[in-house]
């Protein structure tokens, strides 16, 4: 079995293993496309929290199941499926409470164990979302789409309520285009210009705004002088996720869907003044998955084109540090396996 290894910062190598044996309880699955996150190119710079190396990376996932044992959920061999790619321990306070997503000792596939950059990986059977009706391609961008899902479900949106979602990277365009479907008119911010343009058309964003254009001015113009009654932050950048502190309205909210290697600081006066409500919005769980593989299936989002860049498996090393450069404009880059 070929796999690709993270040996250290700024290095991959591809290796021969041995083909994955299930465990009781495990799907072995074919892996057909591998999504590159975020977290993928933190681990691949050396600045991604809680890692360690070597690691294979990869948890954006999609495939077949290759075999499975009699399972209580109606998955079979040959069935088209999505991972969702955290394991979590099942015993702890969140996971008791249905908060899986931030399990006390969470796991996560590509981060804390070995992740699916490799032909075949073994998973927990209910930890498999089907995915008959989409494309491979659309399969693959269920986890990262759901991490959107996840916040905006956290943010508990009101139709017709002003959200800005700071950063136009593919969390954020998720963010922007399920806030969107539940009601919101959303503002885009970043600070580049084609990327705002994108989530105008992709995302259907009302209102979009470059952050070094007076954004305070123009937010309390969009909304009568109110402010956003809900703030997301999908920069994971410190200064950034700072500065969104001064977007929300009054009883507003701010969910930081980013995570910065870093402290965060704020005004306590202003923060009470304005009765804030910070939240954190960690990965998804299965009704995150559920809701996102029903969006897509609407077809009200195009994934084709939020797919900027892919590549076959024996040419990603090649072509990874690439993908890095801001001249490449990726938005979504995803690997054929």
């Amino acid at each position: 079995m070929k796999s690709i290894v993270c040996e250290q910062p700024d290095q991959f190598k591809l290796m021969e293993g041995e083909k994955p044996i299930p465990k009781e309880g495990e799907a072995l699955i074919r892996v057909r496309r591998i999504g590159i996150c975020g977290t993928d190119i933190h681990a691949f710079g050396g600045n991604q929290p809680y890692f360690t190396y070597p690691r294979i990376l990869g948890h954006e996932l999609s495939g077949h199941i290759e075999s499975i044992p009699e399972n209580p959920l109606g998955f079979k061999a040959g069935d088209q499926v999505s991972i969702i790619p955290y394991m979590e321990c099942g015993k702890c306070i969140a996971c008791r409470n249905g908060k899986t997503n931030c399990c006390t000792d969470m796991k996560v596939l590509g981060v804390h164990i070995d992740g699916g950059m490799r032909e075949w990986v073994a998973v927990p059977f209910d930890h498999l979302v089907k995915t008959e009706g989409l494309t491979l391609d659309q399969a693959a961008m269920i986890e990262p789409l759901s991490i959107g899902a996840h916040a905006v479900r956290r943010a508990a949106i009101q139709k017709g309520e002003f959200a800005l979602v700071i950063g136009a990277g593919p969390i954020g365009l998720g963010v922007m285009a399920i806030a969107k479907e539940q009601g919101a008119k959303v503002i885009a911010m970043d600070m580049n210009n084609e990327r705002l343009e994108f989530a105008r058309k992709w995302a259907n964003a009302d209102y979009t705004l470059n952050v070094l254009d007076h954004p305070h001015e123009k937010l309390a113009e969009w909304t009568n002088g109110d402010m956003p009654a809900v703030v997301f932050d999908a920069t994971g950048n410190a200064k950034s996720m700072m500065d969104a502190f001064n977007y929300p309205a009054h009883g507003g909210r701010l969910v930081y869907v980013g995570l910065v290697k870093s402290d965060i600081s704020f005004s306590d006066s202003d923060f009470h003044k304005r009765e804030l409500t910070l939240m954190g919005s960690r990965n998804a769980t299965r009704e995150d998955f559920d809701y996102v593989v029903n969006f897509v299936r609407t077809g009200k989002v195009d994934l084709d084109s939020y797919i900027t860049h892919r590549s076959s498996f024996s040419e990603m090393i090649d072509q990874f540090e690439g993908w890095l450069s801001p001249d490449a404009k990726v938005i979504k880059a995803i690997v054929e396996v």
